[in-house]
């Protein structure tokens, strides 16, 4: 074999895994089929603005482990997340906090807050929720639920929220604070430069095709290397053969505006139904850039097709059911290993990507 690992997949994951093997003394070839590195997190720098090309990046972690092997690619700043929602022209600081309540219904006092919530769940009567509706409304209330919750999770989704499993919101993150930052780790920030720069030092020195699709000459790629990490839709590598996995897709409308602030904010949500974005990205807050003109986008989510790109797996337990069957027919695998959102079939964030990269690396090492 000409090489010890191919790597389908430029991402997070594959890079990770490239990088560390590398320094092993493997010999690893990445193929790639879009035209550029880093997968979703990929940025493109546009008028001194570091653009996120696939949807707002922001890396958090509690995994101190993570964090200082992220660090060592880039140097992070001390961006806090802390979204603002639209609805109809009101806006709201999410998450839910006393600034948020304030804004709701004009209380003052975290008791006054907590009363609120309490007399709205109690007037719901929802003992045993059936479905996503019941669900948030029996953790937060029908007026939260109503203009916060309601249209964006619906938009999101394609469909009603009485039609969704309670399941996809288990909680929801209610704080009696004044507190507007999103996360709760303990690790936060922004790469200053852009993800793009850390996948780049990645693979310094490791073999990147670009616009190469694996499936376009799958009996070569599977002849290449000893060991093949694959990081792209599992359903896909078998040919579908138990059936499509679904995803939910998103389209992404950039603007370049001869303004130097537009919102604000960097992530600004539209919570109402009639509007059909769900969020205003606006790339220049992420790093404080300095521009005489600024980057939104706005996200579409929208209905996936297979051939299109994948963005969130709808892990719903008819998924969920089909993708253990693909589970059980790679056990069978003695030289194929999936990895990634696509090849695992969830929705990681940054930090998991990396912790299961580099238990993988282990495995191989240990």
């Amino acid at each position: 074999m000409k090489y010890d690992f191919l790597i389908v997949g430029a991402g997070l994951f594959g890079a990770v895994f490239a990088h560390e093997m590398t320094k092993k003394g493997k010999k690893c070839l990445i193929i790639e089929k879009r035209d550029h590195i880093g997968g979703n997190i990929y940025t493109k720098e546009e008028h001194n603005i570091n653009v996120h090309q696939y949807g707002a990046h922001i890396f958090h972690t509690n995994n101190k482990e993570v964090w200082d092997y992220i660090n060592q690619f880039a140097d992070f700043n001390r961006y806090t997340n802390s979204p603002v929602a639209n609805y109809k022209g009101e806006l709201f600081n999410l998450p839910f906090n006393m600034n948020t309540f304030y804004q709701m219904w004009g209380v003052k006092t975290p008791e006054e807050a907590r009363m609120m919530i309490e007399k709205q769940k109690a007037e719901s009567r929802i003992e045993k929720p059936q479905n996503l509706e019941e669900q948030a409304i029996s953790l937060i209330g029908r007026d939260i639920y109503e203009k916060l919750v309601k249209g964006y999770t619906e938009k999101q989704w394609g469909r009603k929220c009485s039609e969704l499993p309670a399941f996809i919101i288990k909680r929801l993150p209610v704080r009696f604070t004044f507190d507007n930052n999103y996360f709760n780790d303990l690790y936060q920030g922004i790469p200053i430069g852009g993800y793009t720069k850390i996948i780049d030092k990645m693979l310094e020195n490791i073999e990147v095709k670009l616009n190469t699709d694996f499936f376009d000459d799958k009996e070569r790629w599977l002849n290449i290397a000893d060991k093949i990490i694959f990081t792209g839709m599992i359903d896909q590598y078998y040919d579908y053969c138990y059936g499509e996995l679904e995803y939910r897709g998103l389209n992404f409308e950039f603007e370049t505006l001869d303004v130097e602030n537009y919102q604000g904010n960097a992530v600004i949500n539209y919570t109402d139904a009639e509007t059909p974005f769900t969020r205003i990205i606006e790339h220049k807050h992420f790093e404080s850039c300095d521009s005489p003109k600024t980057i939104i986008t706005k996200e579409y989510p929208k209905s996936w097709s297979n051939g299109e790109e994948a963005y969130y797996p709808i892990n719903d337990e008819k998924n969920s059911k089909l993708y253990e069957k693909y589970v059980e027919l790679s056990k069978n695998e003695d030289k194929v290993i999936f990895g990634g959102r696509l090849g695992m079939y969830k929705y990681y964030d940054m930090w998991q990507v990396i912790d299961e990269a580099l238990k993988l690396v282990d495995e191989f090492n240990g």
